[in-house]
């Protein structure tokens, strides 16, 4: 099977690479203090948010649709509109990820190739003025 045929879930490394680059993801919110403001919009548990992400990205790269078999259709700007989202937001979700990716080890051209995908879709979730 060639580089080109495999789905991104293949190529990141399947379930274990997604499961801690999630892990990575929530860990660092909890833990770096650049990444407050991101961390007060989720609330005081962070499991059902690590659990919802972790099934997303699964289906998003071609992996299981986990998300979709257990909750329907994502309607992510939907479902984040309960949450203030502005640029702030948006820019410490990509820092933690962009992190997050880079200590998992995924390679420097997937991890920009994703980060062009998160920026877009994060972008396109703002809701609040700035």
């Amino acid at each position: 099977m060639t580089e080109e045929s495999r789905t991104l879930y293949e190529v990141i490394g399947g379930e274990p690479t997604v499961r801690d680059m999630v892990d990575r993801f929530y860990d660092l919110m909890e833990l770096e203090l650049e990444f407050q403001l991101l961390r007060s919009v989720h609330g005081p548990s962070l499991e059902n948010a690590r659990q919802r992400l972790f099934m997303f990205l699964s289906g998003w790269m071609g992996g299981p649709d986990l998300y979709q078999e257990a909750h329907g259709h994502p309607r992510l700007r939907m479902r984040h509109m309960p949450f203030a989202i502005g640029t702030q937001e948006r820019d410490q979700w990509l820092r933690c990820m962009a992190w997050a990716m880079e200590d998992v080890g995924i390679d420097t051209e997937l991890r920009v190739r994703l980060m062009n995908s998160f920026f877009q879709t994060a972008d396109w979730m703002r809701n609040k003025p700035d």
